[in-house]
């Protein structure tokens, strides 16, 4: 496993985005931060510059004039329009001269260290509509349980001004921490299930599912007992986890626990041109049920599938 959880007292966390008036992650509006790098390696990850716990350089051909002042500032000479993605990435050393001039923003720094004052200050714009709307913060990523450290003092901050708190996660942390650094600042719990069979989630999504599985299990009786609200999710990507098999999986798995909801994540293929603009390369790029959005109708039988198994 490339990444490791943090336990530690952290001064600042990478960050690739902060969103204000998000009405798509949680309840009301809400500001959305986006932690970089991820203990997972999922093949079709919605935000692939959001794996590497690392700063990275974005290149979008589209958004490129042909002005050459990025490849005259490259000490490395890294920029070449020969290269089918532009940027020889063994080359660049990441000084971001190109970014700095460049006047279009076809090139860009993909995430910056953030403190907690300097966030805090982003967030307290938006404070007036978290209360008019009963939003707030969620934690995103990439991984937030990378930065344990870091957000235990953010999320202590924001309670301590009355803002709601969600976490988004993928499950793949150590719950000991987590119940300790996290937990007791948190309303909500977003908490992802894609894969129920160990084998098919290393394959696909590059670990083992088994603490996953653990941490979702005495989550679930954790925050029944104190009213933390823990919503599990699926991602539904065409023929891997949207198979029956995988479906009824986690239905059986869920009903088990006495869960009665869950959220389905439609498809959508916009992860290729996000993972071109990064250097990245896909084994999909053949397969074109992966290359367009996900049809209502196949959408609308994986939520009457959960229905039958009395789970909305």
């Amino acid at each position: 496993m490339a990444n490791t959880t943090h336990t530690g007292t952290e001064d600042k966390a990478l960050i690739f985005e902060v969103k204000g008036n998000s009405l798509d992650d949680g309840p009301g509006i809400r500001t959305v931060i986006f932690f970089k790098g991820c203990p997972l390696d999922c093949v079709w990850c919605h935000n692939p510059e959001s794996k590497k716990k690392t700063i990275e350089l974005s290149f979008d051909s589209g958004e490129c004039i042909l002005c050459e002042a990025c490849r005259k500032a490259c000490p490395e000479g890294a920029l070449d329009r020969h290269n089918p993605l532009y940027i020889d990435r063994d080359r660049c050393s990441l000084c971001m001269n190109c970014v700095d001039e460049c006047p279009s923003g076809a090139l860009s720094q993909v995430g910056r260290y953030w403190e907690t004052a300097e966030l805090m200050h982003e967030i307290e714009r938006d404070i007036p509509f978290f209360r008019t709307s009963g939003g707030g913060i969620t934690l995103s990523g990439g991984e937030p349980t990378l930065y344990m450290g870091f957000i235990s003092e953010l999320l202590k901050e924001l309670k301590s001004r009355g803002i709601s708190t969600l976490i988004e996660t993928c499950g793949l942390f150590d719950l000991q921490v987590f119940l300790e650094a996290l937990y007791p600042w948190l309303d909500i719990i977003y908490f992802d299930l894609k894969l129920f069979d160990d084998a098919r989630h290393r394959t696909f999504c590059g670990a083992s599912n088994r603490r996953i599985l653990e941490n979702f299990t005495h989550l679930s009786a954790r925050c029944r007992q104190d009213s933390v609200e823990l919503l599990p999710r699926i991602p539904l990507v065409p023929g891997i986890t949207s198979t029956d098999d995988n479906l009824a999986s986690i239905a059986r798995f869920l009903k088990d626990l006495d869960m009665h909801e869950v959220e389905l994540l439609p498809y959508n293929p916009l992860w290729f041109d996000k993972c071109e603009k990064i250097g990245g390369s896909s084994g999909f790029s053949t397969n074109e049920s992966m290359k367009t959005w996900m049809p209502s109708e196949q959408t609308g039988h994986c939520r009457d599938f959960f229905a039958g198994f009395d789970i909305r």
